[in-house]
């Protein structure tokens, strides 16, 4: 058998620390979404439930129309990760492939405003959609996320490991800029295409502070804003806190062990080719 050295022992300790570190918080969310108002509220910290409390989860949707906060958050995050990822792809492909004046001012101004942080601008955007009087709808809440210069960066850099070659040869063979666009570079790009969606979708499900301002309706929440429906001037209801909370991540953990391949090609961009 091999010595294990000590520096790689050191190194494993290490990374099982911060594994549990990590997975701890979420471990006990899911448990004390099976515990009592009680387990959950005693010092020192109850971490194994005497009795599972599976009524807790009934609860959430009797107590609080989590129905319609899943529908709204499922809507909301798929407009914006279409219509992001549609008007990312266009982009990227424009800065990539086409010859234009002002292409460098364009690319710095995009670059400039990438700089700039959301908070900078929320309540600009804010006014702009009360003024036009979209509050409480959706597309009061979709509007400000529908083109991201971060997902049109990161899909420019993936499109500029492809050949120009192979746009120079299709513009030979008389294809357009649209056929160039659905019929090479997007099934070339399916990895980075995939990953710019699941980053979108995820960002628009987790969406806390912008529906909080844009919304005061009980019917037009989401998940994250609707947790504060078991909170109340007696207290919180932490159990049912704790079980919403799994109910909220728990999609997002299904796409990620489903899709976690994708993911990862699709960071490191070994399915280019050409």
């Amino acid at each position: 058998m091999k010595k294990i050295r000590w520096g790689t022992l050191v190194a494993y300790i290490i990374l099982a620390l911060f594994a549990i570190i990590t997975v701890f918080p979420f471990v006990y969310m899911i448990l004390g979404g099976l515990m009592s108002f009680r387990e959950t509220t005693t010092i020192p910290p109850t971490l194994i439930p005497k009795h599972f409390e599976w009524s807790n989860y009934a609860k959430v949707f009797s107590q609080a129309p989590f129905g319609r906060y899943f529908l709204n958050t499922f809507i909301t995050a798929s407009v914006t990760t279409i219509v992001s990822l549609f008007n990312a792809l266009l982009g990227a492909f424009a800065m990539v492939n086409l010859k234009f004046k002002g292409k460098g001012v364009v690319q710095v101004v995009l670059l400039s405003l990438l700089m700039v942080p959301g908070e900078a601008i929320i309540f600009t955007n804010y006014n702009t959609i009360a003024r036009m009087g979209l509050l409480n709808t959706y597309i009061g809440l979709v509007l400000p996320f529908l083109t991201s210069i971060f997902y049109m960066y990161y899909l420019q850099s993936y499109f500029g490991s492809i050949s120009p070659t192979i746009y120079k040869a299709a513009m030979i063979n008389g294809a357009s800029d649209w056929e160039y666009i659905w019929k090479i570079l997007v099934p070339m790009s399916k990895g980075g295409l995939f990953t710019v969606a699941l980053l979108s979708f995820i960002s628009g499900w987790n969406s806390f502070l912008w529906p909080l301002l844009v919304t005061n309706e009980d019917s037009m929440r989401l998940l994250n804003n609707g947790l504060t429906s078991f909170a109340s001037d007696a207290g919180s209801e932490t159990q049912l806190q704790l079980a919403a909370a799994t109910l909220t991540v728990l999609p997002i953990l299904i796409l990620y062990f489903i899709f976690r391949k994708q993911i990862i090609r699709g960071v490191v961009r070994n399915d280019l080719k050409g």
